[in-house]
C-alpha cells in the first residue's frame, strides 16, 4: 500500500441510547459490497458484541471483521487498546477499505482523533470524519441522553474513565468535534420540537457542520462515508473541555467580555456580530445588548455566520443599559479585530 493510500476511518460518537449501534448496523447492511471493519468500544452490555454483525445476514460480514475494545472508555485507553486493535485490522492479509469506530457513550472524540497522529498508524489511516449521533427526544427534554442514570452508572463502573466532565460537557465535546451531526429519532418530534432541538444542537457547533435528521439510524452510507475531513490534521478547529493544560490537548480556547454600544436595531447588531464572528479563531459570541427605543434587552448568540437573537426581559429599574458580549475563541485570536467589528 502506498503511503498516500490511507485507509479512511469514521468515528461514530454519541451518548448511550442515541442510536449509534443502529446507525452502524444500517451502514454495514447497505455498504453495497464495500469491505468494512468495525471497532466497537464495548462495555458490559452496552453497545454490541461480535455476534451483532455475524448474525445480520450481510454477505462477507463475519466475526473477524469486528474488533471489540471491552476495557472501558476508548478515549482513556488509547495506548493500551485502540492503537493495537487498529494495527491488528491493518495487518490483515485483506485489510478493510473503510473502518467504522463506535465509541462508548462516555467517550470524548478528540483524544481518539489525536491518536491518529501516532507514528505507528499515521501514515496508514486517516479520520475521514467524526459523526455525532444525537438523541432528538432526549435533547428536547433537556436531558441530552435517553437514560442519564444509566450513563452515570456506566461512568461509576468504568474504572478506565479518567475524565470527570459533566454530561453537558461530554455532549458538547461530541458536537465540537463533529464533521456531521445525525439528529436521530426525528420522527418522534413534532415540527416545533424539531426546530428547538436543531437550534439547541446548532448553538453548540463552532463551525458549519451538516445536520441530518434520521429515523432509527437509517442513513445513506454515502452521506457519512467519504467526508474527507482528515480530522487528525484539523484539531485546532475542534475545541474540547477535556484535558485543558495537558500536552495532548494544547489547543485551548479563551474568552473575553467586550462592551457593546446600544444598537439601532436588532438587525444592525446581528450584522456586527456576524462580521466579528468571521475573525479567524472565533468560535462563538453571546451576550446581551440594549436596542434603541426598546424596553427589553436583546440576547444574541453567534456561531459562525449563524446569528440568533431574541428579547428576554425588560431592563430593571435602576439597571444600567450596558451591552456586553462574551467572545469565545482559540487561544490568540485577534481581540482588537473582534472589538472593531462589534463597534461597527
Amino acid at each position: 500500500m502506498s503511503i498516500v493510500e490511507k485507509i479512511p476511518c469514521t468515528i461514530v460518537t454519541g451518548f448511550l441510547g442515541a442510536g449509534k449501534t443502529t446507525l452502524v448496523r444500517h451502514v454495514v447492511e447497505n455498504a453495497r459490497g464495500r469491505r468494512l471493519a468495525i471497532l466497537v468500544n464495548e462495555f458490559g452490555d452496552v453497545g454490541f458484541d461480535k455476534s451483532f454483525l455475524a448474525a445480520c445476514g450481510v454477505e462477507g460480514c463475519t466475526e473477524d471483521a469486528i474488533v471489540e475494545l471491552p476495557n472501558g472508555c476508548i478515549c482513556c485507553t488509547v495506548a493500551d487498546d485502540f492503537v493495537p486493535a487498529l494495527e491488528t485490522l491493518l495487518g490483515r492479509a485483506d485489510p478493510p477499505e473503510h473502518i467504522l469506530i463506535e465509541t462508548s457513550g462516555l467517550a470524548l472524540p478528540k483524544p481518539l482523533v489525536q491518536a491518529f497522529q501516532w507514528p505507528a498508524i499515521r501514515s496508514r489511516v486517516t479520520v475521514d470524519g467524526v459523526v455525532a449521533v444525537v438523541d432528538g427526544p432526549a435533547v428536547a427534554s433537556g436531558a441530552f441522553a435517553e437514560d442519564p442514570e444509566a450513563l452515570a452508572a456506566q461512568r461509576a463502573a468504568d474504572a478506565a474513565v479518567d475524565h470527570d466532565n459533566p454530561l453537558e460537557e461530554v455532549f458538547e465535546d461530541q458536537l465540537l468535534c463533529a464533521d456531521l451531526v445525525v439528529l436521530n429519532k426525528a420522527d418522534l418530534l413534532d415540527a416545533d420540537a424539531r426546530a428547538r432541538v436543531r437550534a439547541e444542537v446548532e448553538g453548540h457547533l463552532p463551525r458549519a457542520v451538516k445536520l441530518i435528521e434520521t429515523e432509527n439510524g437509517r442513513i445513506d452510507p454515502r452521506a457519512l462515508l467519504g467526508l474527507g475531513a482528515a480530522a487528525e490534521d484539523d484539531l485546532a478547529n475542534r475545541p474540547s473541555h477535556h484535558g485543558e493544560g495537558e500536552d495532548h490537548d494544547h489547543n485551548d480556547f479563551e474568552t473575553v467580555a467586550l462592551p457593546v454600544r446600544e444598537a439601532a436595531t436588532a438587525g444592525d447588531l446581528a450584522a456586527r456580530v456576524e462580521r466579528a464572528a468571521e475573525t479567524a479563531g472565533v468560535l462563538r459570541i453571546k451576550g446581551f445588548v440594549p436596542v434603541e427605543g426598546k424596553p427589553m434587552r436583546l440576547v444574541v448568540q453567534g456561531v459562525g455566520r449563524r446569528v440568533t437573537h431574541h428579547f428576554d426581559r425588560p431592563w430593571r429599574a435602576g439597571e444600567d443599559r450596558d451591552g456586553r458580549l462574551v467572545v469565545i475563541g482559540l487561544k490568540g485570536f485577534d481581540r482588537d479585530a473582534v472589538a472593531a467589528a462589534l463597534a461597527g
